[in-house]
Parts: C-alpha cells; sequence; structure tokens
C-alpha cells in the first residue's frame, strides 16, 4: 500500500506565536516597544520645539536631518563593528549613550537653556549612536529566533515601533498641553531603563570572538561586492533608497502641514500620527499573522504602489479628519512595504555577511532620510509644503514602474 505524502505543516495565524515561543525575542520585544514610546514622544517634542524656536520648515527638516544624517556616514562601518563584536553588547551600550543624550536634552529644555544650536547637537549626537546600534540590534533579531520565525519577527519589531508610535504622540500631546516640551524628553530618558533591564536578561550563548583575517575596510567592499553580485538584492536595494529620500517627508514635515495646511496645535499634530500608527500596526500584525503565506515580491510590488499613490493623496487633503483616514492607510502600506524589504534582505543573506548587508540597509533606509528632508524643507520654502510632498510622491511611483520592470527578480522572492 502506498504511503499518503505527509502534509506540510501549516504555521498558526497567530501573529503573536514568535513572542510566545521565543523568550530571548520577547524581552527584547517587551523593553524596546516601551522604549519606543518614548521616543516617539521625543520626535514628536523635538519637531515641535524646532518650530517653535525658528517659525521655520525649512528648520524643521533640519533637525529631523540631523537625527539620520551620523547614520549616513557611520553606519556602514557600524555593520562591520557589528560582524567582529557581540552585537547584544554593542545594543546595551548605545541604549546608555542615548539614555544620557536624553537625560541632557530634558534638562536644556526644562532649564530655559534650548536654542536651536543645542538641539540641533543633541539631536546629531542621538543620530551618531545611532550608527552604531541599529545596524547590531537589526542583525541580533536572528539570533533572538529561528529562522523560520525571521519574517514573524521583523513583523512584530515594526509592529511595536509602531504601537509606539501610537502611543507614544498621543502621551506627548498630553505632556504638552499640561506640563510642557521638557516632559516628552524627561519621560524618554526613564523609558530607556526598561530596553536595559530587557536586554540584561536576554540569555545567548556565549560570543566567541571571531579571527579576521582581512582588514575592517576590506571587509566592508566584501560586503559590497555581495551586494552588487546580486540582482534581487541590488534592485531591492535602489527602492528602498528612492523611498527612503521621498517616502517619508510627509512624516517630516507634518509639524508644517498640521499648522499651516490643516490648521491645528500640537494635539491635531498628535492624531495625525496616531493615525500612521494604526495603520502600521494594523500591517505589522496582518504580516506577522499571514507568515510564509504569501509571496513576499509580489506583496512589495503592490504595496511600493500603493504607499506612493497614497503619498500623493495625501498631499491634496485639506481637513484633518480626511487626512487622517488616508494617514490610517498610508500608515498600513509603510509599514508592510519596510517590514518586506528587511525581511527579504535577511532571509537571503549568508550569516558571515549579515552585520554588513544590515548596515547597508540602514545607511539606504535611515541615512538617506536627512536628503529627503532637506529636499522636502528647501521645496516647502518655495514651493509650498503640499507640492513638496506631491512630488515626492511622484518620484516614488515613477521609479517603482521601472524598477519592477528592470528586476523582475523581485518579484520571484
Amino acid at each position: 500500500m502506498p504511503l499518503t505524502p505527509a502534509r506540510p505543516v501549516r504555521k498558526s495565524i497567530n501573529p503573536f506565536r514568535t513572542l510566545q515561543v521565543h523568550r530571548n525575542f520577547r524581552l527584547f520585544w517587551t523593553g524596546q516597544t516601551v522604549s519606543l514610546i518614548g521616543t516617539w514622544m521625543q520626535q514628536v517634542g523635538q519637531g515641535w520645539l524646532a518650530l517653535e524656536l525658528t517659525n521655520s520648515a525649512f528648520m524643521v527638516g533640519l533637525v529631523s536631518a540631523a537625527g539620520s544624517f551620523p547614520v549616513l556616514l557611520l553606519s556602514l562601518y557600524g555593520g562591520v563593528v557589528a560582524d567582529r563584536r557581540s552585537k547584544l553588547r554593542i545594543v546595551v551600550v548605545c541604549q546608555a549613550l542615548l539614555l544620557i543624550e536624553a537625560v541632557a536634552l530634558w534638562w536644556f529644555t526644562w532649564a530655559g537653556r534650548i536654542n536651536i544650536a543645542w538641539l540641533l547637537a543633541l539631536t546629531t549626537l542621538g543620530g551618531v549612536i545611532s550608527a552604531f546600534e541599529i545596524p547590531a540590534r537589526q542583525a541580533m533579531i536572528v539570533e533572538l529566533v529561528s529562522k523560520e520565525d525571521l519574517v514573524d519577527a521583523i513583523a512584530l519589531n515594526s509592529g511595536g515601533f509602531n504601537l509606539a508610535r501610537i502611543v507614544g504622540p498621543s502621551i506627548a500631546a498630553i505632556i504638552l498641553a499640561k506640563f510642557g516640551l521638557a516632559w516628552c524628553f524627561g519621560i524618554n530618558a526613564l523609558s530607556y531603563f526598561a530596553v536595559l533591564s530587557s536586554l540584561a536578561r536576554i540569555k545567548l550563548p556565549p560570543w566567541t570572538p571571531v579571527q579576521f583575517l582581512v582588514s575592517p575596510a576590506e571587509q566592508l567592499k566584501q560586503g559590497l561586492r555581495y551586494i552588487r553580485s546580486s540582482r534581487a538584492v541590488s534592485g531591492l536595494m535602489g527602492v528602498i533608497a528612492v523611498y527612503s529620500i521621498f517616502g517619508f517627508q510627509y512624516l517630516t514635515m507634518m509639524p508644517v502641514v498640521a499648522r499651516d495646511v490643516l490648521h491645528t496645535g500640537a494635539s491635531g499634530y498628535g492624531l495625525l500620527l496616531t493615525f500612521v500608527g494604526i495603520g502600521a500596526l494594523t500591517g505589522a500584525l496582518s504580516l506577522a499573522g499571514l507568515g510564509v503565506r504569501i509571496r513576499r515580491g509580489r506583496l512589495f510590488n503592490a504595496t511600493a504602489y500603493a504607499f506612493a499613490g497614497l503619498t500623493i493623496l495625501f498631499s491634496l487633503m485639506r481637513t484633518v479628519h480626511l487626512a487622517a483616514l488616508v494617514l490610517l492607510f498610508l500608515g498600513l502600506t509603510m509599514l508592510i512595504n519596510g517590514a518586506l524589504a528587511n525581511g527579504i534582505l535577511q532571509s537571503v543573506v549568508p550569516d558571515e555577511l549579515r552585520g554588513r548587508v544590515m548596515a547597508t540597509y540602514v545607511f539606504v533606509y535611515v541615512g538617506f532620510t536627512p536628503i529627503g528632508s532637506f529636499i522636502a524643507g528647501a521645496m516647502a520654502r518655495f514651493v509650498g509644503v503640499q507640492w513638496a510632498i506631491f512630488t515626492g510622491g511622484l518620484v516614488m511611483l515613477a521609479y517603482s514602474l521601472w524598477a519592477f520592470w528592470k528586476y523582475p527578480e523581485i518579484r520571484a522572492v
């Protein structure tokens, strides 16, 4: 009698299964999410503080760029460091340094000594630390879960980020109204104790130093050669680069849109960011629940077009309620698109190159953002903030049409 082939085991549709199964990831996710609530409070405070200090859309963009520009300069070297050192230790040290930066920002604002120069300096310092922390944190996720749960873990990690995007601005709006800007930064400083406590409880095998026979510069070249040699990876990196420059301009310019286009205050600004977060959290949970059932390349293709189209639509909004509705779907497509890009890269990259390839991803995804901030700020100054956002969406749409025709390998992943 012939044997009946075993049916493949289907993964649970429970989007939280990875948190239940992997203790280390659960600890990391919990502490990181609490800390990110504080980080989003600080982001809201920084944007509004820059507008209060200068009354300039360009300076709002410059402050945003100051936090990302160091990532552009230093993250590739940060990836080499991540491949040569304990990733967990790097993350712990950097989180402690970010705590110090948040305390300094709180004190300067609370004491009435803050000015645009200090705001730019402290924001830049945070960017320098992040240039080493983000590549190590991204590359560490695979050590906290099994490889088959990697895409789900990345989706949940993005979900935590966007849960914080919902809660953080909402709390920030209350804090701004009741206690003032300084306490957005003070609560962020306190939130770092949550992530440091969680990281201290993670148990990983002892890190064994690796003997490298080549210099850090040669290691970096090896990573870049791998990216160039893979059409799927290089094509994907191109899409990520364009979307990093033009896809986040609507977030950078949100304080200006809230005040000058939608005619609302700090509470309305927080509401708009909250709707972005609700959409993104919905996207993260949906992606984690779908797991391996989806063709990631095709979904990445579809969400790229939706992301661009919704950005154009948002630029045309004139009322807070319609803008919030569009931001709900914009947040959803932004999250799924970004999480898929990260997951596709993590699933195809060799372990020995993971830190460097993910550092290149961070270099592009985060480091190119200040370019978009400068462009958006300059365009908003001369042609208006709505035209700046509209143009960015149009560029993304045009590039996506070309890229998915030029690199069909992306859809096949």
